[in-house]
């Protein structure tokens, strides 16, 4: 299972559980809230860690841009597109 599939697994679950949604926005308020988050994820089973989620948002990221245009400076700007760490949050 990859990142993105993880991330909308957890999603499900976090939409079903409010003591789980809690738990996974108070990883916010921590003074590293990525890294406390990727370790609620692996808490709950989700082998996430900090690096390979930016690098899976930037690879996704780097796809969408490829299939726009193929890419070149005329590619529509897809600002903050590539944090899949914000748009999981965001869903929330």
């Amino acid at each position: 299972m990859n990142i993105g599939e993880m991330l909308d697994e957890l999603k499900t679950k976090a939409h079903r559980d409010p003591a789980l949604r809690q738990k996974l926005l108070d990883t916010k308020q921590e003074s590293n809230p990525l890294s406390a988050f990727c370790a609620a994820c692996r808490e709950l089973g989700y082998e996430i860690y900090d690096m390979d989620l930016l690098q899976a948002g930037e690879e996704a990221y780097a796809a969408m841009r490829r299939s726009t245009n193929g890419g070149g400076e005329n590619s529509p700007l897809l600002s903050g597109e590539d944090d899949y760490y914000e748009m999981f949050f965001a869903d929330l």
